[in-house]
């Protein structure tokens, strides 16, 4: 019987020194509908993230927006003290009015509030790695990175990453500040951040997709997903996630889910391989 592990995926060190499993976490689920209010059940939630630790999984992403200040004190509760070999990634930048509503804020005085709020939520005496949500069109980049490259001068920042970005804007953001990791959307059926992902892989650059399980019409009876995953004894998703690990070495994975099963079928994931002709078939399918 194969053991389940999230090791298996291997392993990459965020900005050259933060070594981390490629298959993470993605802590969005864990809140209530919207991204908004407390789970339906929190002590579900700690579980499903104390499994993940026993699966492997030392890469764990948040957001101090994620309820708001929901996903942060539970990642505290089911984790803390941390073991040395995790690391959480956290972000600031965006404001919630509500259910699914967003909106970017990068005033430096409110990213700083927001670091710090996260340090003492989390309980940490430094951020592992922190994103910036998104960048606010209405705040020049040179202040909203030059502040976050002034807490990691202060020790309060390991590492800075951005947050749905441009190759333009990541080259205009390193002027400022070294940029350990990037996030966007990215997945087998949506795939518009490939130029970024290039970038990001030639560059030592972590890139985190979100929403990397989206298969689209690819999974439809018939389909080429369909059709690899029924071979692999695998779900669509698995297959989805292992053309990701494929994809990039510098790849990193955060599929979050708030059932324990759905966590386990993930990690699955890592045990498939890939021919070269089954990569190249899903890769050009879209």
């Amino acid at each position: 019987m194969t053991t389940l592990s999230a090791d298996a995926a291997g392993s990459f060190e965020i900005g050259g020194d933060l070594r981390v499993t490629r298959l993470g976490y993605g802590t969005m689920q864990l809140t209530g509908p919207g991204v908004w209010g407390e789970p339906r059940d929190p002590a579900a939630a700690v579980a499903v993230l104390r499994r993940a630790v026993e699966l492997g999984v030392t890469f764990f992403d948040t957001a101090d927006s994620y309820g708001p200040y929901v996903a942060e004190p539970l990642l505290h509760r089911a984790l803390a003290p941390y073991s040395d070999e995790i690391v959480i990634a956290t972000k600031a930048g965006f404001t919630r009015q509500g259910p699914n509503q967003w909106t970017p804020v990068g005033r430096p005085a409110y990213l700083r509030q927001q670091t710090e709020m996260s340090l003492r939520i989390l309980g940490v005496e430094r951020i592992d790695l922190q994103q910036l949500h998104r960048i606010d069109p209405d705040v020049p980049i040179e202040d909203q990175i030059g502040e976050l490259k002034a807490m990691q001068d202060e020790g309060k920042i390991r590492h800075i990453g951005l947050s749905e970005v441009s190759v333009e804007e990541v080259e205009a953001a390193s002027k400022v500040a070294r940029i350990a990791s990037v996030q966007n959307l990215f997945n087998l059926s949506r795939r518009t951040a490939e130029p970024l992902l290039d970038y990001a892989t030639a560059n030592g650059i972590a890139f985190i997709p979100w929403f990397p399980l989206a298969t689209g019409k690819l999974a439809a009876a018939g389909g080429p997903l369909a059709q690899l995953a029924a071979k692999h004894s695998a779900t669509p998703s698995q297959l989805a996630l292992a053309w990701l690990l494929r994809r990039s070495p510098a790849m990193l994975p955060i599929p979050g889910t708030s059932s324990i099963q759905h966590l386990e079928e993930n990690i699955g994931a890592t045990g498939i391989e890939l021919s070269d002709e089954e990569f190249a078939e899903l890769s050009q399918s879209v």
